[in-house]
């Protein structure tokens, strides 16, 4: 089975820009995102899609592959199937799989993305797949820049929101406070089939993706992962991250 990753990476991100070349401990972001990506075994290809110029350079000097896309994408699947459709065509190759791993993911490890694919190898009908960690605090919990997540009890999502879900205002403190892990395999068809339909109601309201999944009845099955990640979408948590990787054991394998 062909399984590729695209690493979408963008510098014009408006809370952060320039954010895919922000230092970390030596290497761009993006950079630590790309090289522990591809240490996956699952993988017979890992790209960074990108519109930027300086993104495609740094990419060339360190001997990574990347794509040029457009830079009129508003969602990171539209950049990533633009480049699944590319990288095709340049591996003379149909991908069965592409897992979209966002490039502010920079704590993402090989064994997040096997524990992404693997339920799609073991059942054929799963079309996307999310990952999900437990939110360290209750400060994380109320933070918009995270994504929670709810699920039902076969773990598949029933919600999405960028507030404090399930609520705790009833007075049931102990809750479960689940985060996405931007880490999404999507099949191949599927992708295609996603990026033609139009943006849903929900998924402007929330501005999270996978609520388009969801309202147009599809299924997004969550899986947990017990991994310490964070995202970066502000220079507090690029310094909250490079504190975090300081002693990161995959990090002394490449830098």
């Amino acid at each position: 089975m062909n399984i590729i990753a695209i690493v979408p990476a963008r510098m014009g991100s408006s809370r952060f820009p320039g954010k895919p070349l922000a230092d970390i401990h030596g290497i761009p972001m993006v950079g630590h995102v790309a090289v522990r990506t591809a240490m996956c075994d699952k993988l017979a290809a890992t790209y960074i899609a990108t519109c930027d110029e300086v993104i495609m350079e740094y990419a060339a000097e360190r001997g990574l592959k990347a794509v040029m896309t457009s830079n009129t994408h508003a969602r990171c699947t539209d950049r990533t199937a633009e480049a699944m459709l590319k990288i095709e065509k340049e591996l003379a190759m149909t991908a069965d799989i592409i897992v979209m791993v966002q490039g502010d993911e920079p704590m993402v490890t090989p064994g997040m993305i096997e524990a992404a694919v693997t339920p799609m190898l073991e059942d054929p009908s799963l079309q996307v797949v999310n990952l999900m960690a437990d939110l360290a605090n209750a400060e994380e919990f109320e933070d918009p820049s995270e994504v929670k997540v709810v699920t039902d009890l076969r773990g598949n999502a029933l919600y999405f929101s960028r507030e404090p879900v399930p609520s705790r205002k009833k007075g049931v403190i102990n809750v479960p406070m689940k985060k996405q892990v931007c880490v999404i395999p999507f099949r191949r068809e599927y992708l295609l089939r996603f990026n033609s339909l139009p943006e849903s109601p929900l998924e402007i309201i929330e501005s999270v993706d996978m609520m388009r999944v969801l309202e147009n009845g599809d299924t997004v099955r969550m899986v947990s992962i017990a991994e310490r990640t964070l995202s970066v979408d502000t220079p507090d948590d690029l310094r909250r991250v490079v504190a975090l990787m300081e002693k990161d054991p995959l990090r002394s394998v490449y830098s």
